[in-house]
């Protein structure tokens, strides 16, 4: 089979990164081999991400770059098919067949498993209608079955990877547009997400991200009738699952939702060495009166709580969050109490962005929007506390010893780039075969945005 060239670029989150490995899975067989140079591709696919502002314009931005590299191949005899997938395609459908004829392919988030029909189809149009542009397939419903049942196996993966075991939101912040573009709450079955896991493991994988819109909402079928009649497991459970794979080293999970923290998934991280003592814990503002606005269905105060109980139940665990600043109605006060909320938890790590409006979303239509120089006075003010706070949680680690993964190479000659449990960058020169192990580091400086060490002498000599 003749060789041909598969370029993707990713926005966004590590949902986006997780769909795109699947679609080089589901595209291998077909004889695509991936390229990181768009000119070369015979497929181009732009996975977009619609929860920043202006995310239609940079994807239009990228594809009018990609239209260039196709009239060029073109011109010395090859074709590229483009393509747009995820948010922004789930979003806009037909309208960017509408402004970007030369695209071929339009699919969401939920039918990428469909690529292979997709890619049949327009090469039996461009057959039977010769000399004729293929018209543009726009894939954008919500299947009833499955797309994990139709995705090719992994067959190989970095020692640091991510598995999707739940997708979707029904919780409908007034912000957001992933309940429009992703659908409802779907949660695995736990036994589909175990055996992935070995999969991963044996291909040598020594962590696993589990990765959901709102993880924590999981709730798989069980994969046997247990005792008490349980017909589903949570996340807390899932994870004590997982935890029983030999070589599986750290666990980790992403993005959690405040409302649906339960006592067993708090136990899970007092319980289970392999679960990393770090929590991603989204929660936008410290104003109740936001909160209110923004549908969290939560309040500062039962924030406050679920960071308690994680504390009680594992005394060494740090948390990172989400902070929109300039929502609709903002005030100064509810500005600081905000800033309260950041002082009363000290946060390891924190991405804290201004308030864009999301078209479709009801806080788009609302009135009282903040001036834009008003969101930026306060995002940076936010920021300074923030990155002044990561500054001291990244010192309070020097003179500790640390297990730092060490899962990609640097960008210097010998360096490699590892993380700590807490997800700090670790850059470091250190043999290349401690590649994809996991080394005792002794930290010795701190910055922003990583630690540095030297590694323990009985590593070196291992």
């Amino acid at each position: 089979m003749t060789q041909k060239r598969l370029y993707i670029k990713t926005y966004g989150c590590q949902m986006n990164i997780y769909d795109s490995d699947r679609m080089i899975g589901l595209l291998k067989p077909l004889g695509y081999a991936l390229t990181d140079s768009p000119s070369e591709a015979d497929i181009a696919i732009l996975n977009t991400c619609h929860i920043r502002e202006k995310a239609e314009q940079k994807v239009y931005s990228d594809l009018g770059r990609l239209r260039e590299q196709q009239q060029e191949r073109r011109q010395n005899g090859h074709d590229m098919v483009i393509g747009v997938g995820g948010c922004v395609a789930q979003a806009e459908g037909q309208e960017i067949i509408r402004q970007a004829p030369y695209v071929s392919m339009v699919f969401g988030p939920q039918t990428y498993h469909r690529l292979p029909e997709m890619i049949a189809k327009l090469t039996r149009q461009k057959s039977l209608e010769q000399g004729k542009r293929p018209r543009g397939i726009v894939d954008t419903d919500f299947p009833l079955e499955s797309k994990f049942d139709s995705l090719t196996p992994i067959d190989s993966t970095p020692v640091s990877a991510f598995l999707s075991i739940q997708e979707g939101c029904d919780k409908f912040c007034t912000f957001c547009v992933v309940p429009y573009t992703r659908g409802a709450e779907f949660s695995r079955p736990v036994a589909e997400i175990v055996k992935d896991a070995q999969r991963l493991v044996s291909l040598g994988a020594k962590e696993i991200t589990l990765l959901g819109q709102n993880v924590n909402a999981y709730h798989g079928a069980a994969p046997f009738a247990s005792s008490n009649g349980d017909k589903e497991w949570g996340l807390g459970k899932l994870i004590q699952e997982v935890a029983k794979i030999d070589g599986l080293k750290r666990i980790r999970y992403m993005t959690s939702h405040p409302r649906d923290m339960d006592q067993a998934l708090i136990d899970a991280h007092r319980d289970i060495e392999t679960l990393m003592p770090f929590i991603h814990l989204p929660v936008q503002s410290g104003s109740d009166r936001i909160l209110e606005a923004m549908n969290r269905k939560h309040t500062a105060s039962d924030y406050l709580k679920i960071i308690e109980r994680f504390r009680h139940a594992k005394e060494d665990i740090a948390f990172s969050s989400d902070f929109i600043i300039g929502f609709p109605g903002e005030t100064d006060a509810d500005h600081k109490a905000t800033l309260q909320l950041v002082r009363d938890v000290v946060y390891a790590q924190a991405y804290s962005f201004n308030y864009s409006i999301r078209p479709g979303t009801p806080a788009g239509a609302m009135e009282l929007q903040v001036e834009e120089s008003v969101k930026s006075e306060r995002l940076q003010e936010l920021q300074g506390l923030l990155n002044e706070q990561q500054l001291s949680f990244n010192k309070s680690k020097v003179g500790t010893v640390q297990p730092v993964l060490f899962d990609r190479k640097g960008k210097f000659e010998g360096q490699m780039l590892g993380k700590t449990p807490y997800m700090q960058s670790v850059p470091i020169t250190i043999p290349e075969r401690l590649l994809g192990e996991i080394v005792d580091v002794r930290i010795e400086e701190a910055y922003a945005n990583s630690v540095m060490g030297t590694i323990q002498e009985k590593e070196i000599a291992a």
